[in-house]
C-alpha cells in the first residue's frame, strides 16, 4: 500500500525539482537587472579602451623605430658618398683648386679625370648643395636628389693647420655634419652623423701661383 501512494508522490516531487521550466528553478536562477548590465558594459568598455591604447602605443613605437632606421641608413649612404668625393677632389694635378666653392651648405669639387691639366670636362666638377629638405648632387647633368628628409647640412672647412678657413684653395679637410629624419619633416627619429674628411690630393700648403 505504501508503495502505491509513496511512489507517485516521490515521482511528482522529483519532477518538480528537475523541471527546468518550473517556478522553483526559475526562482533560484540569478537575475540580471539593467543597472548590472550597464556596469558590465562600462567595465568592458574600459578594458577595451586600455587594450586599444596599448596597441596604439606599440604601433607608434614601431613607427618611430622604423623611421629612425630609415633615417640612419639614408644619412650614412649620403655621408659616405659625399666624403668619398671630397677625399678624391684635386686628383690629376695642382693647377686648379680641389674645392672651388666652400659654403656652409654648398661645396663644389674639382678633379682632372682626363689628364688635360684642367677640371673642365664632364664629370670633373661636382656640386653638392642642400635645397630645402633635399640634398642634391650635380655632376653636369643637373642637380639630382641624393637623399630626402634632410633637416640640416653643415660643412666646416679647415686649412693645413686645422684652422677654419673660407678660402677654397686653402681647404685641406672638411667636417661634414648631416642630420636627416625619417618620415615627414618634423617627425621624430632624426639622425645626426659627423665625419672629418681630408683631401687626399691636397695635404701640403697651397702652391704659389
Amino acid at each position: 500500500m505504501w508503495a502505491e501512494t509513496g511512489g507517485p508522490a516521490r515521482a511528482a516531487r522529483a519532477s518538480r525539482i528537475l523541471d527546468i521550466d518550473g517556478g522553483a528553478v526559475g526562482g533560484d536562477a540569478a537575475r540580471v537587472n539593467l543597472a548590472e548590465l550597464l556596469v558590465t558594459l562600462a567595465l568592458l568598455g574600459l578594458t577595451l579602451a586600455g587594450l586599444f591604447t596599448c596597441l596604439d602605443h606599440g604601433q607608434r613605437a614601431y613607427a618611430i623605430g622604423a623611421a629612425r632606421v630609415e633615417s640612419q641608413q639614408s644619412a650614412r649612404i649620403a655621408l659616405e658618398r659625399l666624403a668619398r668625393e671630397i677625399r678624391g677632389a684635386g686628383a690629376g694635378g695642382d693647377a686648379f683648386d680641389a674645392i672651388s666653392v666652400a659654403e656652409p651648405e654648398r661645396i663644389v669639387l674639382q678633379a682632372d679625370l682626363d689628364g688635360d691639366g684642367a677640371a673642365a670636362g664632364r664629370g670633373e666638377t661636382i656640386a653638392w648643395h642642400l635645397a630645402g629638405a633635399v640634398l642634391r648632387r650635380d655632376a653636369g647633368g643637373g642637380a639630382q636628389p641624393v637623399v630626402e628628409g634632410v633637416r640640416s647640412l653643415r660643412l666646416e672647412y679647415l686649412d693645413v693647420a686645422g684652422r677654419p678657413t673660407r678660402v677654397p684653395g686653402e681647404v685641406r679637410s672638411v667636417v661634414i655634419t648631416l642630420t636627416t629624419e625619417g618620415g615627414q619633416p618634423g617627425a621624430r627619429g632624426a639622425t645626426t652623423l659627423t665625419t672629418r674628411v681630408g683631401l687626399r690630393n691636397r695635404w701640403g700648403a697651397p702652391p704659389v701661383r
